[in-house]
C-alpha cells in the first residue's frame, strides 16, 4: 500500500468550509444572470449581500434566514460596510457614487429608515468604505483620490437633534490615484491608493506619507491592533509592496522593517477542507511567488491574510512566516469577521469559510458525523495532531471512536494509519504508559492540563472504591467542562452515540477499571450496566463481521473458531464483572488484508507497465501499438477482478462454432497468460486459486462425460477459452446483477483511478471486438452492439462516465441500444437516492427543490435524475433543468428526448432565453460543438411550432403574400442561429432550409449577406410588404440598374398577387393594408423620396410605367420639388451668412 502524503507540522491552521451557502443564494435569487450578488459585508450578527439590482439583503448568520430587505433605485449596490461597534448602522455604495447610511432600528423593533444620503461622490466609483471604531462616522474612497467622512445623527440621540442637526460631509483629502483601502483605527485613518499609503491623524488633522519609495498597482494596508497581554504597546500597520512584501510600520507612519515572503511561498498550497471534496494535498514545492497583494485584512490569532487570483494566503508578520496558503481562483472581495471569512467570486457565488485549527478542525467535523473526512483530516495532518496544544481538543479516546465509526473493508487503509497516529498519541512501551498502567490496579486519577497526574487512592470497601472512583471522573469531567465552552446540541448527539466498546475489564481484580480519557456521557450510571452494554457492543460486532465475511466470500473462517466465538458469546452473560477479549476476530480481518493485497499484486505490475508503455507518444499515437498494449493488459484485469470479458452468448446468432481467433494479437495475448498461470505453484497461486482448480477439475469431468469423442484440438480450445473467460467463484454472486456498479473487492483509490482510464481507454478503442472468436463476424452491426453493451454492464464501475457518454454520442449515435444502456447503468446506480425515492412519490417540484439541495451533482448522476423526471412527467420537466447547466448539456437533453425533438427545442429555447439579451448570441455559439449541430438545431427549430409549408409558399416554390408575418414558434432562436458568424457553404444551406419551410425574414437576410440581391428583391416582390425595402436593412435598389429590374418585376407580378389576394387563394396573416402593398406607383414614390423627383419621373418614363400611375404621383414630386428647392435655398443662405462672418473676423 501506497504511503500517503502527510502535511508538515509546521501548519497548524486549515481553511474549512462546513456550509454551502448556494441554497441560501437561490432563495434570495441571486443565483441568475440577471441578479447576482456585486458585494458583501459581515459582522458578528449580521450578513449583508448587495445585488446588482440595488438590493441589500441582511441574513441573520444564526439561522441563516433572511429579515431585511432594503431597496435602492440609485442603482447596483457596489460596497457595504457594518458599524462594528454598533450593528444597527449600515452604509452602502451604489453604482451612481451614493452612499446610503441605514438605521436598523433592531432594538425597537422598528422599520429600517435612511438617515443619511450624501451626494459627494455622485457620478464616481466609491471603491472604500469603513467605519470609525467609536463614534458613528464612516469614510468613503473613491476611483480619483477623493476621500471623504460622514457624520452620523441618529434617532437615538433625540428627535430634537435629528429633526434640525445635519452634519455636512467633512472632506479628509484627495489622493494622487485611486484609493484601493480604508481602514481605521484609535483616531488613525490608513489611507491606500495605488502609489503610496497615507497615515491620517482625523483628531489633530496631521497626515503622513508612509516611506519614501513609491508602487504602481493595487496593494492593501491594515493595521495590525496590540493584543491584550501586550499592555500598552502601540499598533502596527502592515503595507503591501511588490514582490510578496510587506513594510511593517509604526502608529506614528515610521517604516520599521521589510519582510520578504516571496520564498516563503514556494510550499505547497494546502486543500480547503470541503464537505463535498476529498482533500489532496500536492507535496512538490512550487516556486517562489513573486505577488501583489491587494487588499490585506486582520484575521484573529495574530494573523494578516490577502488574496490573488491564484489563490489565498495568510501571514504571521511579526514572525515573518507563512501560516499557509490554499488555491482558491476567481475571488472578488472578501470580508472577515475573526476567523470567518465570507468570499464573494467573480460569478456572484459565495462561500462561507472558517480559519481553525487541525484538532478544531477536526473535532467539527467529528460532531457532523463526518467519520471518512475528520478521519482522512486527521491522516493527513497526524504531524500536527501529535503536538502537545492538540491532544486538549482532540484526545485519544475520540480518534478510538472515529476509527470504531469506519467501514473495515472499504477503508482498510485509513485505519492503519489512525492506528499509526494513535499509537503516536499514546506509545503501548512507553515509560508513561506503563507507570498508568500500574497506577490503575490500585489507584483513581485523572490528568490535568500541565500533564501532572492527580491520584486517588482506592482504599476501604468496594462500595468506597466504586464510590472514589466515579467522584474523580465526574470531578475530572467537570474540570474538562471548564475547560471547553459547552456545544451545541449536535455535540451531545455525538456523544450519545459514542461506542462502549473501548471499555476494558480486567480479570485478575474484582474492580472496574474505566480509562480517563472516556467522558462521562460515554459511561452508563453503574458497572453492571456497563458490562452489559460492552456484551452487546462485542455481540454485534461478531454479528456483523460474520455476516460481512458470509456477503464477501473471500473471508475464510474455520467452523471450530466459529464455535469457539459462540462459545465465548455464550459465556457473556455468566460474567459479573470480567470481560475478556478474544483477538479471533482480529485474527480474521487481518487474514483478508495480505490475500486482498496478493489477489492485486499482478494487476498493479500490469496496470504501471501499461501506463508506462502509453507514456511513448510512438505508442500514443499509433492505434495499432495502443491496442495491443490494451489487449495484454484487460486479461490480467479480468483474472484480478473475475470480470468477463464480453462475449456473444450461447443463443445469439453471431456465436461462431469454437474457432480460434485470427487476430495474432490475440493468440499472443492468450499464450503469455497460459505461460503465465502455468508457472505459478498451487502455493503461490493461493486459496482462492486452489478452490478455482477444484471447480476446474469438477467442471471438466462434467465436460468429458457429455463430450467423450472430443479431439485433442477441441480439448486445447476449451482450455484456452476458459483461460480468457474464466471467473473467479468467490464472486461470482456479485456478477449475478446486470450491471456491475461497485467493484467486487477493495481498491485503492491511486490504483483505482489508473484502472479507470485504461478502461475507458478500452472501450473507446473497442477492444473487446478485438478478444472475440470470430473477428469477421463480431464486426457486424448488431453484433458489435450487443458486445458493447455488454461490456459497459461489466465494466460500469471502472468506466470514466463523462467520458464513455462524449463516446457513445460522438460514435454510437447509430445504436440507441448503447444509450440507453448507459442511461439504466446510470439508474442502477442512483437507485437508492434520496431524489429518486422522492420522485417515486410523484412530486415534481420537491424532486427539483432536492435536486438543488442535495447539489453539486456529478454530471452523470444528474443525468440519470433528468431521465427519471422526463420519463415521469415529460416536457413540463425539462424546463427547469436549465438551471442545472453546464451539468446537463443539450447533446444530454437531445438524447433523453430522441423520440420528441420538440421537447429537445423547448428546453434549448429556455435555455438561451436565460441568458441577458446581448449575452444570447455567444451562450448560443458555446454550444454549438461541432459546428454540424447549427444545421440540425436549425432544421429542427423552423420545422416545429411553424406555420403549414402551405401557408407559407405556393405551387411552384415561391412565397405567398404576407406570409412573413406568420408567428413562428421558435423566431427568436433561429434569428440567433443565422445571426452567429460562417463561411458561405454553411450560409447557403441555412438559406436553402429557410427557403424549404418559408421562414423569409431569415432567408431574405442570408440573401442580403451573401450578395443575391436581384433574388433579394425577386422574393420582397412575392411579399407584396413595401416595409421590407428597408434601408437598414439593406434592401433597398443601390443603383438605377437594380430600379429598373424591381420595377419591370412589379409591373410584370402585380396582377397574379393582387389577382391571387382578391380570389382568396392567398393566405396572409390579418387583413392585407393596400397602402403598405408592393404597387407600381408605392415603388415610384420610394424612388421619387430617393432619388428626387426628376430622375425618377426619366426611369418610368424609360420603363414605359407613367401611364399606371395616379394624380397623387404627380401631386407628391411637386411638393418633393418645392421642398428640395427650399432646402436648397436654405443651404445657400446659410453658406453666405458663414462667408460674411469669416470675412468680418478678418477685418
Amino acid at each position: 500500500m501506497a504511503s500517503a502524503p502527510v502535511i508538515p507540522e509546521t501548519y497548524s491552521h486549515v481553511l474549512a468550509e462546513f456550509e454551502c451557502l448556494s441554497p441560501l443564494l437561490s432563495a434570495l435569487r441571486l443565483d441568475s444572470s440577471r441578479l447576482k450578488c456585486t458585494s458583501l459585508a459581515v459582522s458578528r450578527k449580521w450578513l449583508a449581500l448587495g445585488s446588482s439590482g440595488g438590493g441589500l439583503n441582511l441574513i441573520q448568520k444564526d439561522s441563516w434566514k433572511q429579515r431585511l430587505f432594503l431597496t435602492h433605485k440609485e442603482g447596483a449596490i457596489s460596497r457595504v460596510a457594518f458599524c462594528l461597534h454598533d450593528e444597527d448602522y449600515v452604509a452602502v455604495a451604489t453604482s451612481q457614487g451614493l452612499v446610503v447610511v441605514w438605521e436598523l432600528n433592531q432594538e425597537r423593533r422598528g422599520k429600517p429608515e435612511r438617515i443619511y444620503v450624501s451626494s459627494e461622490h455622485k457620478g464616481r466609483k466609491v471603491t472604500a468604505l469603513s467605519w470609525d471604531t467609536s463614534t458613528l462616522r464612516v469614510f468613503v474612497g473613491d476611483h480619483v483620490g477623493k476621500v471623504s467622512a460622514i457624520k452620523i445623527n441618529t434617532s437615538k440621540q433625540g428627535k430634537a437633534t435629528t429633526a434640525f442637526v445635519m452634519f455636512p460631509v467633512q472632506i479628509i483629502t484627495t489622493v494622487d490615484s485611486r484609493v484601493v483601502q480604508l481602514d481605521y483605527l484609535d483616531g488613525r485613518l490608513l489611507i491606500s491608493s495605488l502609489t503610496r499609503s497615507y497615515l491620517c491623524d482625523t483628531e489633530r488633522e496631521k497626515f503622513w506619507k508612509i516611506g519614501n519609495k513609491e508602487r504602481d498597482g493595487e496593494y492593501g494596508a491594515c493595521f495590525f491592533p496590540a493584543g491584550k497581554s501586550c499592555g500598552s504597546q502601540q499598533p502596527l500597520i502592515y503595507c503591501a509592496r511588490p514582490g510578496s512584501r510587506m513594510w511593517e510600520v509604526n502608529f506614528d507612519g515610521e517604516v520599521l522593517s521589510t519582510h520578504q515572503f516571496k520564498s516563503l511561498l514556494s510550499s505547497p498550497p494546502l486543500p480547503v477542507i470541503s464537505l463535498r471534496t476529498d482533500p489532496e494535498y500536492n507535496i512538490a514545492c512550487c516556486s517562489p511567488q513573486s505577488l501583489a497583494f491587494p487588499r490585506l485584512l486582520y484575521v484573529s490569532d495574530h494573523c494578516v491574510m490577502t488574496w490573488t487570483d491564484r489563490g489565498i494566503y495568510f501571514f504571521l508578520p511579526q514572525n515573518v512566516q507563512v501560516l499557509f496558503w490554499s488555491e482558491m481562483k476567481d475571488i472578488q472581495d472578501i470580508a472577515v469577521h475573526k476567523n470567518e471569512l465570507f468570499c464573494l467570486y467573480t460569478g456572484g457565488k459565495v462561500s462561507h469559510l472558517s480559519l481553525l485549527t487541525v484538532e478544531r478542525c477536526v473535532d467539527r467535523l467529528l460532531r457532523r458525523s463526518c467519520w471518512s473526512l475528520a478521519a482522512k483530516i486527521s491522516c493527513l495532518f497526524q504531524n500536527s495532531l501529535v503536538l502537545c496544544r492538540a491532544r486538549k481538543a482532540l484526545p485519544v479516546d475520540k480518534l478510538e471512536h472515529l476509527k470504531s465509526q469506519l467501514d473495515l473493508l472499504t477503508q482498510s487503509d485509513i485505519i492503519g494509519q489512525l492506528e499509526e497516529l494513535i499509537s503516536k498519541l499514546e506509545p503501548l512501551d512507553s515509560a508513561c504508559s506503563s507507570r498508568r498502567s500500574s497506577i490503575s490496579s490500585h489507584e483513581s486519577f485523572n490528568i490535568l492540563d500541565s500533564g501532572i497526574y492527580r491520584v486517588i487512592s482506592r482504599r476501604g470497601s468496594q462500595s468506597d472504591e466504586d464510590s472514589c472512583s466515579l467522584h474523580s471522573q465526574n470531578l475530572s469531567e467537570d474540570e474538562r467542562t471548564k475547560e471547553f465552552p459547552a456545544h451545541q446540541d449536535e455535540e451531545q448527539l455525538e456523544l450519545d452515540n459514542v461506542s462502549h466498546a473501548s471499555v476494558v475489564v480486567d480479570t485478575d481484580r474484582n474492580e472496574t477499571f474505566l480509562p480517563f480519557s472516556i467522558p462521562l456521557s460515554f459511561r452508563s450510571p453503574s458497572p453492571l450496566v456497563s458490562l452489559q452494554a460492552v456484551k452487546d457492543s462485542v455481540s454485534s460486532f461478531v454479528r456483523k463481521t460474520t455476516e460481512k465475511i458470509e456477503k464477501i466470500g473471500t473471508l475464510h473462517v474455520s467452523p471450530d473458531r466459529v464455535r469457539q466465538d459462540n462459545n465465548d458469546e455464550e459465556q457473556l452473560p455468566e460474567v459479573t464483572a470480567n470481560v475478556i477479549t478474544h483477538p479471533q476476530e482480529e485474527e480474521v480481518e487481518l487474514q483478508s488484508q495480505p490475500e486482498e493485497e496478493n489477489y492485486l499484486k499482478d494487476l498493479k505490475v500490469a496496470t504501471k507497465e501499461a501506463l508506462t508503455r502509453l507514456q511513448d507518444p510512438l505508442i500514443l499515437l499509433e492505434p495499432q501499438y495502443l491496442r495491443e498494449v490494451l489487449l495484454n493488459w484487460i486479461p490480467v484485469l479480468e483474472d484480478a477482478l473475475g470480470v468477463k470479458v464480453p462475449s456473444i452468448s450461447e443463443d445469439s446468432p453471431y456465436k461462431t462454432d469454437g474457432e480460434l481467433p485470427s487476430c495474432p494479437e490475440v493468440q499472443q495475448v492468450r499464450e503469455e497468460n497460459m505461460g503465465t498461470d502455468s508457472d505459478l505453484t498451487e502455493e503461490e497461486q493461493g486459496p482462492v486459486s486452489r478452490k478455482n482448480k477444484e471447480n476446474d477439475a469438477v467442471n471438466s469431468k462434467q465436460e468429458d462425460t457429455l463430450d467423450g469423442n472430443t479431439g485433442e484440438g477441441s480439448s486445447s480450445n476449451n482450455q484456452i477459452g476458459k483461460m480468457l473467460y474464466k471467473k473467479n467463484d468467490r464472486r461470482e454472486g456479485a456478477f449475478s446483477q446486470s450491471f456491475q456498479t461497485e467493484s467486487p473487492c477493495f481498491i485503492e483509490q491511486d490504483l483505482k483511478k489508473d484502472l479507470v482510464e485504461l478502461t475507458t481507454l478500452c472501450f473507446e478503442l473497442k477492444i473487446y471486438e478485438h478478444l472475440q472468436v470470430n473477428n469477421e463476424q463480431c464486426m457486424q452491426p448488431d453484433a458489435s452492439c450487443a458486445l458493447t453493451c455488454q461490456f459497459i454492464k461489466d465494466y460500469f464501475f471502472l468506466l470514466d462516465l463523462e467520458r464513455l457518454k462524449q463516446c457513445i454520442i460522438i460514435s454510437h449515435s447509430s445504436h440507441p441500444q448503447i444509450w440507453e444502456t448507459y442511461v439504466e447503468g446510470l439508474k442502477e446506480l442512483t437507485l437508492k437516492s434520496p431524489v429518486t425515492v422522492a420522485l417515486e412519490n410523484g412530486d415534481m417540484f420537491k424532486t427539483l427543490k432536492l435536486l438543488v439541495d442535495l447539489g453539486p451533482w456529478d454530471a452523470p448522476v444528474l443525468l440519470a435524475h433528468a431521465q427519471r423526471l422526463y420519463e415521469k412527467f415529460g416536457e413540463t420537466s425539462l424546463r427547469p433543468l436549465i438551471k442545472f447547466y453546464p451539468s446537463i448539456l443539450p447533446s444530454d437533453i437531445k438524447q433523453i428526448c430522441k423520440s420528441n425533438p420538440e421537447h429537445f427545442l423547448a428546453f434549448l429555447d429556455s435555455l438561451v432565453k436565460s441568458k441577458a439579451e446581448d449575452e444570447r448570441l455567444s451562450f448560443l455559439r458555446s454550444l454549438l460543438h461541432p459546428e454540424s449541430l447549427r444545421l440540425d438545431w436549425l432544421c429542427l427549430a423552423v420545422s416545429h411550432d411553424a406555420p403549414n409549408a402551405a401557408s407559407t409558399r405556393d405551387a411552384q416554390g415561391n412565397p405567398r403574400p404576407r406570409s412573413h408575418l406568420f408567428t413562428w414558434g421558435y423566431s427568436q432562436l433561429i434569428l440567433l442561429l443565422l445571426k452567429l458568424p460562417a463561411d458561405i457553404i454553411i450560409k447557403e444551406k441555412m438559406a436553402e432550409i429557410c427557403k424549404t419551410y418559408g421562414f423569409w425574414p431569415g432567408y431574405l437576410s442570408l440573401c442580403l449577406e451573401l450578395d443575391r440581391r436581384a433574388e433579394t428583391l425577386t422574393n420582397i416582390v412575392y411579399l407584396d410588404d413595401m416595409n421590407l425595402l428597408d434601408r437598414e436593412r439593406g434592401a433597398v435598389p443601390e443603383t438605377m440598374e437594380e430600379w429598373r429590374f424591381l420595377l419591370n418585376l412589379v409591373k410584370s407580378h402585380q396582377s397574379i398577387v393582387h389577382a391571387a389576394v382578391q380570389s382568396g387563394s392567398a393566405v396572409s396573416n390579418g387583413a392585407p393594408n393596400w397602402s403598405n402593398c408592393i404597387t407600381v406607383e408605392n415603388v415610384a414614390l420610394l424612388l421619387a423620396k430617393i432619388f428626387g423627383p426628376d430622375r425618377a419621373v426619366l426611369l418610368l418614363q424609360e420603363c414605359g410605367l407613367m401611364t399606371e400611375l395616379s394624380d397623387k404621383f404627380a401631386k407628391v414630386c411637386e411638393i418633393l420639388r418645392i421642398a428640395e428647392k427650399r432646402q436648397r435655398a436654405l443651404i445657400q443662405s446659410m453658406l453666405e451668412r458663414c462667408d460674411r462672418f469669416l470675412w468680418s473676423q478678418q477685418a
